[in-house]
Order: C-alpha cells, then sequence, then structure tokens
C-alpha cells in the first residue's frame, strides 16, 4: 500500500511470498501444468500476505483478473509474489504474480496474475476488522 515494490532488471518482484517446482503430478490431460494448481499456489500467496497482515485467521472472498501470459512446464521452478494493494475495515486486496523459471535457465517470465480479495474473520468465521498497520521503528 503507497509502498514501491521492489524489481529485479526484469521487472520481478525481489522477494517471494512462496516458491515451488511444478511436478507431474501437478499436469492436466494434456501433460501441461494445471492452471488450477497454479491458481491454488497463489491462494497460499495472497493468504500468507494477508494472514500476516491482518495477524490472524483469512478467508478468500474473490479472485479477479485470472490472466494467463505464458504456461509452465513441469520442472520449473514457480515463484509467486503478493503485494497488498489496499486494505479496507475487514477487507483486502491482494494483487498476485507468478513467475517461472525453467529449472536449465536463468531467465524469469510472469506467466499468471490475478487480484485476490480476502476478509480477516474471527474464531467463528464472522468478518472483523483488521487492525492498524505497526510502525516500523
Amino acid at each position: 500500500m503507497g509502498d514501491e515494490v521492489m524489481r529485479a532488471s526484469d521487472g520481478c518482484p525481489i522477494e517471494p511470498a512462496v516458491r515451488t517446482i511444478a511436478m507431474p503430478a501437478d499436469t492436466n490431460p494434456a501433460g501441461d501444468i494445471f492452471g488450477g494448481w497454479l491458481m491454488a499456489q497463489m491462494d497460499l500467496a495472497a493468504g500468507n500476505a494477508a494472514a500476516r497482515r491482518a495477524r490472524g485467521r483469512c478467508a478468500t472472498v474473490a479472485v479477479d483478473g485470472m490472466v494467463f501470459h505464458r504456461p509452465v512446464s513441469v520442472g520449473d521452478e514457480v515463484s509467486l509474489y503478493a503485494i497488498i494493494e489496499h486494505i479496507g475495515r475487514t477487507s483486502m486486496k491482494i494483487h498476485v504474480e507468478a513467475w517461472r523459471r525453467s529449472r536449465f535457465d536463468e531467465a524469469r517470465f510472469k506467466v499468471t496474475e490475478a487480484l485476490f480479495t480476502f476478509v480477516a474473520i474471527d474464531e467463528n468465521g464472522r468478518p472483523r476488522a483488521i487492525p492498524p498497520a505497526e510502525t516500523q521503528e
């Protein structure tokens, strides 16, 4: 929110929320990495950022603008970057980018991005206020 995201020279953000390897079990019947698997990884990354910022349990309530730019292959390293773009009273919007790097190369490419909306919830699953941001000292 308001903070400039640090990016490498190729446009990739610097610090991933999640990094994983695409495996054969993650493929669709055609042998390509299943888009649903990639979306689940993105949800994990966004959920991690949401829970940390809300200092507690959060639930995904929407995913907007899911765009697949490039395919992911078995063996690719997939890095997911979660950037909090807006915080409301009980909800937040988190932009997630997925980047791939072949296991045989250093070049990285953005493969997918989407905007995830999360709501902070209490122990009963009801919306709760997101606490104010902690100040850095």
